[in-house]
């Protein structure tokens, strides 16, 4: 495993194995390539560190995973043919917006923990933020204290960003796949853990319904006591779904 530069500079990288790869993965949000250390053992593989994680620049302005995945789409010329594309969490996001823009040049997709579908409506912010809110624009609350409130009510991840990445965070999270699994050619399979609580098993057991009722190829494999962070929880399994998506 090695780290080195692509994009002319505009991302670093993990690889593993000779050249030329024939697998992308990409992490969650937060992490980094290096967390498929043990996944990729004995594949030959690129594990960017997404922009504004690890090594690589963060975007200039607010994108979502749409923006995203054309930021990573020059490291496809790195392959010699069409790749297996792997995403956790965030970095499944990214991968599914990337097969759906590119449909020709990704030949396949591993998702695990991705955040693929909204099951519910999303919830508006809460009565007290909102008057904060009102109060900060009419200029009776500091912008200090709706920082704080905001914040406070954040998740941890949002309180860990700042500027342009939290922008960016507050943009994904509110995305849903839908049109874009519509435009997915290639075959997809799935890898969850059972007690991911983040992103649930029926938020999987959905898109596969949904990729199903499209009349395309769909594997999904629940890990039992598996949580959200598949790269270190479930590494056999996922090194099985890898070996299987690569052999087609």
């Amino acid at each position: 495993m090695a780290l080195r530069a692509f994009a002319d500079g505009k991302l670093f990288g993990e690889v593993w194995g000779e050249s030329p790869p024939d697998i992308l993965a990409m992490h969650g949000w937060g992490r980094r390539g290096a967390d498929f250390s043990r996944v990729l053992q004995g594949f030959n593989a690129i594990a960017p560190d997404l922009p504004g994680f690890g090594a690589s620049p963060a975007p200039l302005t607010p994108i979502g995973a749409e923006g995203y995945a054309e930021m990573v789409e020059p490291l496809l010329d790195e392959f010699d043919r069409p790749p297996l594309v792997v995403g956790h969490s965030f970095g499944g996001r990214v991968g599914i917006c990337l097969a759906a823009a590119f449909p020709e040049r990704v030949a396949g997709l591993v998702l695990t923990g991705v955040p693929i579908l909204r099951l519910h409506p999303a919830t508006g912010p809460a009565a007290i933020f909102r008057l904060v809110r009102l109060l900060n624009r009419i200029g009776l609350v500091s912008d200090e204290r709706l920082e704080s409130e905001r914040s406070r009510r954040g998740s941890a991840d949002y309180r860990a960003a700042s500027g342009v990445m939290r922008d960016i965070l507050v943009t994904v999270v509110n995305e849903s796949y839908e049109d874009q699994l519509g435009r997915v050619t290639a075959p997809v399979s799935m890898v969850w853990g059972s007690q991911d609580f983040e992103v649930p098993v029926p938020v999987a057991e959905a898109a596969a319904e949904l990729l199903r009722a499209q009349g395309k190829s769909v594997e999904l494999t629940v890990v039992d006591g598996a949580g959200h962070n598949t790269p270190k929880e479930a590494v056999p399994e996922l090194r099985q779904a890898i070996t299987k998506a690569n052999s087609r």
